[in-house]
């Protein structure tokens, strides 16, 4: 087992020369606008699973997944060229679910003001069912009894 500190240092290392060579671009035309968001590597460094999302539709999302598993053999080898371990840990490309979880948190939040607004505006607009204070101060209670005398 490999020192957290270690594993860390090398998915920020793997993270960096992916981005870089993708950003360099690949052969293939499928790839589009890929963004590494984070790499996480096993305890032991033999496996790295490197999270991506994709600019685009879900077909240009689809066809980027597919680009990048036919070239994940390149992008493992130019890792291993660059980084200089022993074992190569091997590479899984996993779509990031953070802008799909985003829009939704955004339209959760947009609902929740509509609906705080349409409270506001309820409460603005409403009258109390009884008096304004229905409760006796005590300052009424002995001016009251100072009228009985």
């Amino acid at each position: 087992m490999a020192s957290p500190e270690r594993v860390a240092k090398m998915a920020d290392r793997i993270r960096e020369l992916v981005a870089r060579r993708l950003e360099r671009g690949l052969k293939d035309p499928r790839i589009g606008f890929v963004t590494i968001t984070d790499v996480r590597v096993t305890g032991d460094l033999q496996h790295a699973s490197v999270f991506y999302t994709v600019y685009g539709s879900q077909e240009e999302r689809d066809e980027t997944a597919a680009g990048l598993k036919a070239a994940t053999g390149l992008l493992r080898s130019e890792v291993g060229k660059q980084l200089g371990v022993r074992l190569t840990p091997t590479l899984e490309f996993i779509p990031d679910a953070i802008p799909e979880n985003a829009a939704a948190i955004s339209a959760a939040l947009s609902e929740a003001a509509a609906r705080d607004a349409e409270v506001r505006r309820l409460a603005a607009e409403a009258t109390y069912a009884g008096d304004e204070d229905p409760y006796v101060k005590p300052r009424e209670l002995l001016d009251e009894d100072e009228d009985d005398e």
